[in-house]
């Protein structure tokens, strides 16, 4: 494990030339504070945990001085936002630090909040602390719940004031990744009719996702690399429909070549079960609604393999493309088994569960509490912990399929004690509503970090009942239902 001052980056991706960014100096932030140093992500990286009291966190994660070795580097990009392309796209408010690698794994290090470069257009190149704290726990949220995802290795605030809706303070964190590489890359190069550069980024994508076709014709690795995408990005939809995660604005350019979830905005995670919520106030028209985001997906990779139309045929195109739908039920149906405590596959599974969810919707239940619930369930009746959790007039409906239910399971092999335990490491206790992220940020705007401690401890163990924390894991009230968010940052 290294120590913080000897930790050493390289800078792979600033070398493949300057049509992929422009090497940019972060712009440090005043008086920086640290809040937050996520020992988890440490270890990921070969640092030592006990290094997380370092006096110097603040300054690192904040653009004040840099880990040896660094090479700040603003990546250029372009992508379709809400389906339309926009070319003047890039890191406008963050810089790839370098790589490490450690464990056999190669980690990108991105600075967000790092000051203006090159593609701030006319941004101030900040962040501020609501949406860098929002990041931050999502990330871990999201890992902790089985769903590729970046993370963040700190956070840092500061005194600096920054103007969004109203008067913030700036903040920066360290996003890691083992690629920052998006569907946007291709599509710049694309677009900008830089070809062979293309083929140099598809190439470096393969070299280290894909070494097996390393050596191979491009062509052959760009193949490669789409079905390898087309794959990822079905389970990550499959993830995110099963968990109830909406991410708010799946812009091309959001979209990680590996399938992590990647860039979070204006996210939220379901209270009710609501397939149309729509948790971005921008999105006028619903199109990243949390049903709707499979098919956006999918419209996504569609422009991905039309930056690689130079490289593949028609016809292989539609084939790579071909899979998503599949894979997509696929990965879906076997995590709704997963959360429903079926170990085994039966043909009115698809059914039964479809039939449970217009049950939710058409009652409003919360959607997290519903399923931990359904883990303690044993056959008994009346079902009354369940019954709590609808309205009077669904009690008879949640009867019929609970009876249904009762008749599937016992096509099981398990004792319902194996079944409860499983279901209970696969239904969350805790999860990130955004009542709660909103609860944490006020606490932090006002100088009181002690909540975002919490919080993210209970995240990293969403599964583990932690007595004394019941609070943390009760539905909203009303008025933390539906809270608008936003994209700015």
């Amino acid at each position: 494990m290294h120590k913080l001052d000897s930790f050493t980056l390289q800078h792979h991706y600033a070398d493949l030339g300057p049509v992929f960014g422009t090497p940019t100096a972060p712009a440090p932030l005043s008086e920086p504070h640290i809040i937050h140093v996520n020992k988890s992500v440490m270890t990921e990286l070969g640092l030592d945990p006990a290094e997380s009291n370092h006096p110097d966190w603040a300054l690192f994660s904040s653009g004040g001085k840099l880990f040896s070795g660094s090479l700040p580097f603003a990546m250029k990009y372009t992508g379709h936002q809400f389906g339309a392309f926009n070319p003047e796209l890039g890191d406008g408010r963050a810089l790839l630090l370098g790589e490490v690698t450690h464990n056999g794994k190669r980690w990108d290090l991105h600075l967000k909040g790092a000051g203006k470069t090159p593609y701030s257009r006319f941004g101030d190149g900040r962040a501020v602390l609501r949406s860098t704290i929002r990041e931050y726990l999502a990330g871990e949220a999201l890992t902790a719940l089985g769903i590729r995802s970046t993370r963040a290795l700190c956070i840092a605030g500061s005194s600096e004031l920054v103007a969004r809706e109203k008067m913030e303070t700036g903040a920066a964190l360290i996003r890691v990744a083992q690629s920052h590489i998006r569907f946007g890359h291709f599509e710049y190069l694309f677009y900008t009719r830089q070809l062979e550069a293309q083929h140099k980024l598809v190439e470096y994508v393969c070299a280290q996702f894909l070494p097996e076709v390393v050596g191979e014709p491009v062509q052959v690795q760009a193949e490669a690399l789409l079905r390898l995408t087309v794959k990822r990005s079905a389970e990550l939809a499959a993830g995110w429909q099963s968990v109830g995660f909406a991410h708010g604005v799946l812009n091309t350019d959001n979209m990680s070549i590996i399938g992590d979830t990647f860039d979070f905005g204006p996210y939220g995670f379901l209270d009710d079960y609501e397939p149309g919520l729509i948790c971005n106030h921008s999105d006028h028209t619903g199109r990243y609604a949390f049903d709707a985001q499979p098919g956006v997906v999918l419209w996504n990779l569609n422009a991905l393999a039309h930056a690689l139309s130079s490289l593949l045929d028609t016809e292989t195109l539609k084939d790579c493309l071909g899979q998503y739908q599949p894979l997509l039920i696929e990965f879906y149906a076997g995590l709704m088994r997963r959360k429903l405590g079926l170990a085994t596959e039966d043909d009115g599974d698809q059914q039964l569960c479809a039939d449970l969810m217009q049950l939710l919707e058409s009652g409003r239940v919360d959607y997290s509490l519903f399923f931990r619930t359904l883990s303690h369930y044993c056959g008994e009746r009346p079902a009354a912990a369940l019954e709590a959790l609808v309205s009077p007039s669904q009690h008879e409906p949640l009867g019929h399929w609970l009876s249904r239910y009762d008749q599937r399971l016992q096509k099981e092999t398990r004792s319902a004690q194996e079944r409860s335990r499983a279901m209970l490491q696969t239904n969350p206790k805790f999860v990130l509503r955004n009542y709660l992220a909103q609860r944490v940020i006020e606490a932090a705007e006002g100088g009181d970090f002690q909540p975002l401690h919490i919080l993210f401890d209970l995240l990293q163990t969403p599964f583990d009942e932690h007595p004394g924390f019941e609070g943390w894991s009760a539905a909203p009230p009303e008025s933390g239902k539906h809270l608008p968010i936003s994209c700015s940052s």
